[in-house]
């Protein structure tokens, strides 16, 4: 006797994998209700297999190094380099081998509530952490490059081991002595980075969200202090704040108004 449409959904919505007998079972049979399962099916299983490849091929820069016997390798990345206001905010990441990194990637490809879940992992399991925190005064006397630098540096002070070799977004940190390798994209191509990343949003995120408490006009909770039409009215109607980063034009230009 042939299985219900009820029996087949529950089947198929377990977490044990279906057996080739089943599978067979299910493309035989002809009722629309269940090959719409079938589909459904197949299509979360390829979802979840490209899921599966794309964890483990950001791992590749960390295997080759690991296998070179570099032991502690630091993912490094920033988070806050283009907003108007607030802080920047890096962060460097070990992470073990045996990280399970399911659903890791760059924290703009990441929704809010993952991200906290995965700040809440990294931060648990990782061999080490450590952030750097640059304020508004530092950013407009330097600038924000000279800032982002300053702000990596002072995640990598934080660690403990230090690191045998650093990967980092994009970019080549001035004034550290330890070996680094840039990666164009890296965030999505490095689970180290990918790490650092969530850590420096997350950490942006939420002194941005205190910030909102005590500006509360601003919509800081909302735009993070980027330059969006929102921010920009704000600024014009109530004026710019000593959160608000004096070097950046937008912010020039109200005060060269007011």
């Amino acid at each position: 006797m042939s299985r219900t449409i009820a029996d087949w959904k529950k089947r198929l919505s377990s977490l044990e994998r279906i057996t080739e007998s089943e599978l067979t079972e299910l493309h035989a049979d002809s009722r629309m209700g269940v090959q719409k399962l079938l589909q459904s099916y197949l299509k979360q299983q390829e979802k979840a297999q490209a899921e599966q490849m794309r964890v483990e091929g950001m791992w590749r820069f960390e295997r080759r190094l690991w296998e070179q016997g570099k032991k502690w390798i630091a993912g490094v990345d920033e988070a806050g380099r283009g907003p108007l206001a607030g802080p920047v905010v890096a962060a460097a990441v070990i992470l073990p081998s045996d990280f399970d990194a399911t659903g890791l990637n760059d924290s703009k490809q990441v929704k809010k509530e993952e991200r906290n879940r995965l700040r809440q992992k990294i931060e648990r399991e990782a061999i080490a952490v450590g952030v750097g925190v640059i304020d508004v005064p530092y950013i407009d006397r330097y600038n924000i490059l000279q800032a982002t630098y300053q702000a990596m540096r002072v995640a990598l002070s934080q660690l403990q081991p230090i690191p045998d070799l650093i990967l980092v977004d994009a970019v080549k940190i001035p004034r550290v002595t330890i070996s680094q390798h840039g990666i164009i994209k890296g965030d999505s191509q490095s689970h180290s980075i990918a790490a650092a990343s969530i850590i420096a949003k997350t950490t942006r995120d939420e002194y941005m969200i205190q910030l909102a408490d005590k500006y509360p006009d601003y919509g800081f909770e909302k735009h993070m202090g980027y330059g969006t039409p929102e921010h920009l009215q704000a600024m014009e109607v109530l004026g710019v704040t000593p959160e608000h980063r004096s070097s950046f034009a937008p912010v020039r230009a109200v005060l060269c108004s007011s």
